[in-house]
């Protein structure tokens, strides 16, 4: 079994952005906005979880995230909003990474964990580390 953190960072947010994989607790990817532009936390966030379903490459894995937000996106909103065309009253934000991330984990045999952030769990710590390390190298 495959364990992973991830991480967002975005300093501001909006802002530079950058985020971390972490992989039986070693940092294992580390990226940021693959447009380049200014960002934000949450796209970070998201892209750090594409990061590492794309490494599980299918592989049984759990995926741990302090980003609530996605977890809930990724395993309950997006149902309804896919059944209805990609559409809910006010838009969808993100939309190209929620597509993408849906497909992925929806092919996976990933389980998704909430951990809360900055609460001394090493593996997140660790991620968050990293995913500061990845903005700053990206923006330096």
């Amino acid at each position: 079994m495959i364990i992973y953190y991830t991480d967002g960072s975005c300093s501001p947010n909006p802002g530079p952005g950058g985020f971390a994989v972490i992989k039986d607790m070693e940092p294992h990817i580390l990226g940021g906005e693959p447009s380049g532009l200014e960002t934000t936390n949450i796209r970070m966030e998201g892209f750090a979880i594409i990061a590492a379903l794309k490494d599980a490459a299918g592989q049984p894995c759990k995926i741990h995230s302090d980003s609530e937000l996605w977890i809930k996106i990724i395993t309950q909103w997006s149902i309804t909003w896919e059944a209805n065309g990609w559409q809910k009253k006010g838009g969808i934000k993100n939309i190209d990474i929620v597509k993408e991330i849906c497909v992925l984990y929806r092919q996976s045999q990933a389980e998704l964990i909430w951990v809360r952030g900055h609460n001394n769990d090493p593996g997140n710590e660790l991620a968050d580390k990293h995913a500061n390390i990845a903005r700053e190298q990206l923006f330096a």
